[in-house]
């Protein structure tokens, strides 16, 4: 069973070794700072979701409200997902999203964003299957090993009911 909490300032070695295993230019236009801590002016412990397999750290997803004005406060954004290697095609990705949207409703969101690479096909599907979709493409955002790389904006709404 996967267990989803929020994460602790103890659990930075554990994600900072995910975000090494997982790192690559096809799913983060960042450069890779193999020393640098997990948490810190950007990245809050209560920011992060961690999912936690078989008793160990198996991924993580970061949402907070990326454009910190009152009038986006309706909007929270997915800033990070990895899954360990050790533990993919196993649901953590999927749980790590279904729970990242579940928290941000009960945090008051109307929308939840993200930006995925395009060439970053399992992602993409990943998020698409969770009922995100395709708001905008930025041509030739970036400029990855020599090659430019069109960042796809992606957005889920929760269903409003009206009884």
């Amino acid at each position: 069973m996967i267990g989803i909490r929020v994460a602790t300032a103890e659990d930075g070695p554990a994600l900072s070794a995910i975000d090494t295993a997982t790192w690559t230019s096809d799913t983060s236009p960042a450069p890779y700072e193999p020393d640098a801590p997990f948490f810190g002016d950007r990245v809050r412990p209560e920011d992060v979701l961690v999912a936690v397999l078989d008793g160990r750290v198996a991924g993580y997803l970061t949402l907070r409200q990326a454009i910190p004005v009152p009038a986006h406060a309706h909007v929270l954004s997915v800033e990070g997902l990895a899954v360990d290697p050790a533990a993919s095609r196993r649901g953590v990705g999927r749980r790590l999203v279904e729970e990242g949207r579940r928290v941000a409703v009960e945090r008051g969101a109307r929308k939840v964003t993200l930006r995925v690479l395009a060439p970053n096909d399992a992602a993409r599907r990943l998020y698409e299957s969770c009922g995100f979709v395709v708001e905008g493409v930025l041509h030739g955002e970036f400029v990855l090993d020599g090659v430019e790389v069109d960042d796809v904006l992606m957005a889920w709404r929760p269903q409003v009911r009206s009884d």
